[in-house]
């Protein structure tokens, strides 16, 4: 399946168990020698949900949230609750769209997380021309940069900078945003772990949600990226909820021995 061209493969474990590893996650991710996505998913039973999910990057590092692949998960199974490793979240299937909460915001530096205390609302820290990011953590840890022109940032050569910077225990994902004349915001995002992806979905919500508490947008707000628009809606003490397209692509099997 896949959100805006972020791409996923889902594996359904609620009924057989399967074992998941870093190294058979990144034989699995790999475009040309496995089936080939950005992240993979695998659902779990769950105790206080629906289901769980669970993701592995491209690089095979499981991570804690992804919004583009939750909505897919809720347009795939139905689930209207889902474990994650970042908290539960709700969704809930409307015609060719899904809006999911990905609850609350954290703001606090040990929150995102960072190595030591910081203004996290402007990070005193520049990389190349990208200076004083806000950094906050939704569900998993964002950092986002307002720029004059997001397509002019060398975001290949920034993003893995940032994304390893010491500064960054658990590493990071690296937004680059632009508010429209409309109050709009165009984003690209360099994904911990994925590097460049069409969308991502925690970092439409991280975006969105830095640029209404800075004053910059107002919600909801349009938050458009290379592989699509999402519509994110956010107020102070709320949770973030998200809107937007979950793509079912094709079914098939596969030998996981293959791989090993």
């Amino acid at each position: 399946m896949h959100g805006l061209g972020n791409d996923f493969a889902i594996f359904d474990a609620r009924e057989e168990p399967l074992a998941m590893s870093e190294p058979l996650a990144r034989a699995l991710a790999d475009r040309r020698t496995g089936i080939g996505c950005d992240q993979l998913i695998l659902l779990e039973p769950s105790p206080v949900a629906d289901l769980r999910m669970r993701i592995w990057n491209h690089d095979g590092g499981e991570v804690e949230s992804c919004g583009n692949a939750s909505r897919c998960v809720v347009a795939l199974t139905g689930a209207t609750s889902i474990e994650t490793d970042g908290g539960v979240i709700g969704g809930l299937a409307e015609g060719s769209e899904v809006e999911v909460t990905m609850g609350e915001p954290r703001f606090g530096w040990q929150d995102v997380p960072l190595a030591y205390a910081m203004d996290t609302a402007a990070l005193p820290m520049a990389w190349g021309g990208l200076e004083q990011p806000m950094a906050l953590s939704v569900g998993n840890p964002h950092l986002v940069f307002f720029v004059k022109d997001g397509a002019a940032v060398p975001l290949e050569g920034l993003g893995p900078l940032i994304e390893h910077d010491p500064a960054f225990p658990e590493r990071i994902n690296v937004n680059v945003a632009e508010v429209s004349g409309d109050g709009g915001i165009r984003l690209r995002t360099w994904e911990r772990g994925a590097g460049l992806t069409l969308a991502c979905g925690t970092g439409a919500c991280a975006t969105a949600v830095a640029a209404i508490a800075s004053k910059r947008a107002t919600s909801p707000v349009k938050v458009t990226m290379p592989g699509g628009s999402l519509t994110i809606a956010w107020a102070p003490g709320e949770e973030i909820r998200m809107r937007g397209a979950a793509t079912y692509v094709f079914k098939g099997e596969i030998d996981l021995e293959a791989l090993s």
